[in-house]
């Protein structure tokens, strides 16, 4: 069963999400977290870190990832692991795999004809909202 991860990163002011217009298939053109391949001998939190800096520059000292869910997609034969985390400061992003930009918060992340995902980013950014202090406290780490 093939791994992939999914990094919602928040701005240091957490009011905004990192988000990426996709330039390939699947969901060509919606808007999406970043993300990729979890890779054989990896853990995935090992990937998470890995892919975050691949796609966006963004390195391990700039923010600590929380696994914060998981999909299992058994008719795929795939599983997606989930990671939130909260920039220390504000930082500049960049990358070529897709088109990175910030979102706010007010948008309609369950809205498919413009978010990837079937309705699982504005789940997954629900289930945030509801454990935000539990997440972000300090010391916790996973």
């Amino acid at each position: 069963m093939q791994g992939y991860n999914v990094l919602m990163i928040y701005n240091k002011e957490m009011d905004q999400l990192l988000m990426c217009k996709r330039l390939k298939d699947p969901y060509k053109g919606l808007s999406n977290f970043v993300g990729g391949k979890i890779e054989q001998g990896e853990t995935g939190l090992e990937a998470a870190y890995r892919e975050l800096f691949e796609e966006t520059g963004v390195s391990n000292e700039s923010i600590d990832l929380h696994h914060l869910m998981d999909f299992k997609y058994y008719y795929q034969n795939c599983y997606v692991e989930v990671y939130v985390g909260r920039l220390k400061n504000d930082i500049f992003v960049s990358g070529n795999e897709n088109e990175l930009y910030w979102s706010d918060l007010n948008k309609d992340f369950f809205n498919m004809s413009l978010f990837a995902g079937e309705g699982n980013i504005g789940h997954m950014i629900e289930q945030v909202k509801m454990s935000k202090e539990l997440i972000f406290q300090e010391g916790l780490r996973s």
